[in-house]
């Protein structure tokens, strides 16, 4: 762990406590070391960050099942040049185990009701969309008639729909800023205790004090969320980051880089894409994924974020530099948003 001094530096995280971000925050910066703040957005974190009220910001960026987390490619993006001076500097990975949690319907009693009967048969409804519908991973522990609206954030519900649509098909979903949130709604439900639910953490019970109505509710067992480290300022050799020592980039002497990088293209030039992607064959630069999202400039106009990693040190010569410099040929302008170190690297 770097050495930090005895005024601490500010995490700022995506809450509330108990949040998955939270947890993905105190996995990466030791407590007693740092001070960790709970933000109540994503955006809240970015602008943290861009005010200096924080060091670091910890957001999710995408999950193994579920795709990205678009609200955050859209801050990365910053279309309204808002938050100019924000860099990606560091991952963190965590797997991730959906509970559902609420509260156990006053008329259900384990010693005189058989749990099976009053409930769904555990199989999912084919469809014409969905002849054969994803079966659930895990069964209700109680029975789940009572409930009548379930909280989560967006990304959550689109991890558990195999769950959801066999045991809580019909349901009422509301999304809300977090899952930790989700679970801070239905303890605080005192009109209509028991009819709501939110699919949120185990850790996220035991500080709600909320029963555990179903366990391991995603629908994949390998179910795992990255999130990003921001800060303010990019990282290279002029600028050392004060991360702890397992995100350091220029101090790792493993050679793996990654970098995220963002261009628009002319879509009436032929062959524009393939032409900017090329540019990183060309300089020994990886492509791992590729997202697109629209520009607002205009009418299906769109900005491409690619990750991209090296084989090589990003130092003199710079390949990634190398690469962008090219590209600014072949595209209308492009944005380095940050360089870290391959988290399968350290």
């Amino acid at each position: 762990m770097a050495d930090v001094s005895s005024k601490k530096i500010v995490i700022a995280y995506l809450g509330p406590q108990s949040s998955y971000t939270h947890q993905a925050t105190v996995d990466s910066f030791e407590e007693s070391k740092y001070i960790l703040r709970d933000e109540l957005s994503i955006r809240d974190v970015f602008d943290a960050v861009q005010s200096s009220t924080a060091t670091f910001g910890v957001v999710p960026f995408e999950n193994s099942s579920n795709g990205s987390v678009l609200y955050t490619l859209d801050l990365l993006i910053d279309r309204e040049e808002a938050l100019p001076e924000i860099h990606i500097c560091g991952e963190a990975y965590m797997d991730v185990q959906h509970c559902l949690l609420g509260y156990v319907s006053k008329s259900f009693s384990s010693e005189n009701r058989d749990l099976q009967s009053s409930m769904s048969s555990g199989s999912a409804t084919p469809t014409s969309t969905k002849p054969f519908p994803q079966e659930p991973r895990s069964k209700p522990l109680t029975d789940l008639r009572h409930i009548k609206r379930i909280y989560s954030h967006p990304q959550a519900f689109g991890q558990c729909e195999a769950f959801l649509s066999t045991y809580l098909k019909g349901v009422e979903r509301h999304e809300v800023s977090s899952t930790s949130k989700a679970a801070t709604i239905v303890a605080e439900d005192k009109e209509e205790r028991g009819t709501e639910a939110a699919i949120s953490s185990r850790l996220a019970a035991d500080v709600h004090h909320l029963a555990v109505l179903a366990k391991g509710v995603q629908d994949v067992e390998d179910n795992t969320t990255r999130f990003l480290i921001i800060q303010k300022g990019s990282v290279n050799h002029k600028n050392q980051s004060l991360l702890p020592g397992k995100f350091q980039i220029l101090n790792d002497l493993r050679p793996k880089r990654k970098a995220l990088i963002a261009f628009s293209i002319n879509h009436e030039t032929q062959g524009a894409l393939a032409n900017a992607l090329l540019v990183f064959k060309k300089h020994a630069l990886n492509l791992t994924s590729i997202n697109s999202r629209p520009s607002r400039i205009r009418p299906w106009h769109y900005i491409f974020l690619v990750e991209v990693e090296g084989e090589k040190e990003f130092e003199d010569p710079d390949l990634l530099h190398l690469a962008l410099k090219e590209l600014d040929t072949v595209t209308e302008g492009n944005k380095w948003l940050g360089c870290w170190v391959d988290r399968f690297g350290m």
